[in-house]
């Protein structure tokens, strides 16, 4: 734990710019995945007969047992060790049978592995072709590797889970809302906002500027009206 905390560390302490990083959940793809469910089924189903057959050997040996309790005064010596071996082996065989088909490595495990495996091959295709088609660099599995901080826009479960076909529309719908109503999403959008605001503002302020292409005819000086000779040689007294 403490190694994937400090590639998470070492990883976000980048710059940005360097690298995109995402999550997906593997577990929530296997739920909704068909094929998947089919394998379970199947897994389920052999396990199922596993367990009614050592169940049919447990009631042979229960069975033996009371035989054993009940005859064990009148049996002779010989009848008894007889009884006891056949019952020995019924034990041994169980316990050899549950151990092959239920301890690590038996046969549960390899049909696990045989029908699984494909299943497992397929996600992870589908999760290596969204994340080169979304430009990240960095996707961890929320399912194996649990993340304490995330934000929901850099989740592509739902998009992985398109790629391979699962119906996917409501879980889109309730991750879109988580998105929306994350305070970190509304404040990354409001600076842009208030950017638009004053660059509008500031082109309505701004006057139109005259065109250079119109020449300015120059304004005539006004005339001053001359004195009237006629009027002054009536008005100068003889």
């Amino acid at each position: 734990m403490a190694v994937v905390l400090a590639m998470v560390i070492t990883c976000w302490i980048q710059p940005a710019s360097a690298q995109k990083i995402g999550y997906v959940s593997t577990d929530a793809i296997r739920d909704k995945y068909e094929p998947n469910k089919i394998a379970i089924q199947r897994l389920e189903q052999y396990v199922t007969e596993w367990r009614e057959d050592l169940a049919l050997k447990q009631k042979d040996i229960e069975e033996l047992e009371l035989e054993m309790k009940k005859n064990r005064l009148i049996w002779s010596d010989q009848e008894r060790e007889a009884k006891e071996k056949e019952l020995e082996d019924k034990r041994r065989e169980r316990d050899k049978i549950a151990k092959e088909r239920f301890e690590p490595g038996g046969e549960y495990d390899k049909q696990a592995e045989a029908l699984l495996n494909v299943i497992w091959e397929k996600i992870y295709a589908a999760i290596q072709k969204v994340a080169a088609a979304e430009g990240y660099d960095i996707v961890w599995d929320k399912s194996t590797q649990p993340l304490i901080y995330v934000n929901a826009k850099y989740d592509i479960t739902v998009k992985v889970m398109k790629e391979l076909g699962i119906d996917s529309d409501e879980l889109e719908r309730k991750q879109q809302d988580i998105i929306d109503n994350d305070p970190r999403n509304k404040r990354q959008e409001e600076p842009r906002r208030r950017k638009s605001r004053r660059s509008s503002a500031a082109e309505e302020k701004e006057e139109p500027k005259p065109d250079a292409t119109i020449k300015s005819v120059p304004t005539p000086d006004p005339v001053t009206p001359q004195p009237d000779s006629t009027k002054q040689e009536k008005d100068i007294p003889r």
